[in-house]
């Protein structure tokens, strides 16, 4: 008598918590962006007014340069002119040597690349007295 009895409320118990709707998760969805897009031109002004500041010291170009660097490009002649007077400003040859040597390995298994930025920057090159990579013999390594 005990086990029928047992069994009637186990199964009733399982009976119940059958019809009761069953509490869901939430599926989580990812919202990537709800901000503006920023165009091709917003982010080369950003970067270009970010290494023109008048006060940029060595600490933050070469934060700015990491994280330029960090992005999926290779970064536009006229914020790398931009990066190379901000070394100029701070007298920092060594920098301005690596941001060429960081160009050129952005630019990866894409051999137009890189002649393309020397040339598009020759004239800075040449105003601020900045040799290549290629023209200190560094390049081979």
């Amino acid at each position: 008598m005990f086990r029928a009895a047992v069994r009637l409320s186990v199964s009733g118990v399982r009976s119940l918590t059958r019809t009761q709707p069953r509490c869901q998760a939430v599926l989580a969805s990812r919202c990537y962006s709800h901000g503006k897009q920023e165009t091709d031109e917003e982010f080369d002004a950003r970067w270009i007014t970010y290494f023109n500041k008048p006060d940029i010291d060595a600490w933050e170009l070469r934060k700015g340069m990491n994280t330029l660097i960090g992005y999926d490009l290779v970064p536009e002649p006229k914020i790398l002119e931009a990066a190379l007077r901000a070394c100029r400003r701070l007298n920092d040859l060594a920098s301005a040597i690596r941001i060429l040597e960081a160009v050129k390995d952005k630019a990866g298994p894409h051999k137009d690349i890189y002649p393309y930025v020397i040339q598009e920057l020759r004239p800075t090159l040449d105003e601020l007295g900045i040799s290549t990579p290629e023209e200190l013999g560094i390049d081979k390594a």
